[in-house]
């Protein structure tokens, strides 16, 4: 495990926790399985299927991120993650098994007190304490303990692209194209559209 690299991670993120520890070794063994450097440009993908803290430790370390258009959220609230290298038409999906929370009982037991509101400020000190120890403990363990890599189960995602924008005729602001709909035969947004569902 990189230290610095974790310092860096956590100082990103604005704190440590087990999701970011995840998305450490996601993120690590994504570079190491593919045989790759962080991402500049948009040669690298990740899909993500949560919104939890692991996608900052992903977005930091693989240099994917929405911005650039080379992170996807399909937020499915499954721990999975696939990567692409667009160049060497190459990938990988990768499960994780999260943090068994009964190898660190006190650390449940004191967080469970917490949440209670009946921890003294001792408790909530030694709760740090201990959270961090048995952070450090999960992420001391080896890839293959916590990484199940498979081949990927998406197609290829095409590079992002720019689009014309339009004007919401009901709000005003602007909205990319292939966001906008149709009410009552105007240019709508996605918020001024009214939502229709039969499922």
């Amino acid at each position: 495990m990189d230290k610095t690299l974790w310092q860096n991670v956590v100082a990103f993120h604005g704190h440590s926790c087990f999701g970011l520890a995840i998305g450490y070794h996601v993120a690590t063994a994504a570079l190491q399985t593919l045989s790759t450097l962080r991402d500049i440009d948009e040669e690298m993908i990740a899909i993500v299927e949560n919104d939890n803290c692991s996608v900052d430790a992903i977005q930091f370390i693989t240099g994917c991120t929405i911005g650039k258009g080379n992170l996807i959220l399909r937020d499915y609230g499954k721990v999975v993650y696939t990567f692409y290298l667009r160049k060497k038409k190459k990938g990988i999906r990768i499960t994780v098994a999260g943090p068994d929370m009964s190898d660190y009982p006190e650390v449940a037991a004191l967080k469970e007190k917490i949440a209670e509101g009946g921890a003294s400020t001792a408790e909530k000190a030694l709760h740090a304490q201990k959270s961090e120890e048995a952070i450090f403990h999960y992420l001391s363990k080896p890839t293959e303990a916590v990484c199940k890599i498979s081949e990927p189960v998406w197609d290829l995602p095409e590079k992002a692209r720019r689009f014309p924008t339009l004007t919401c005729n009901y709000c005003g602001e602007a909205v990319m194209e292939p966001r906008a709909r149709i009410k009552g035969g105007k240019i709508s947004c996605i918020p001024c559209a009214d939502a229709y569902s039969r499922s």
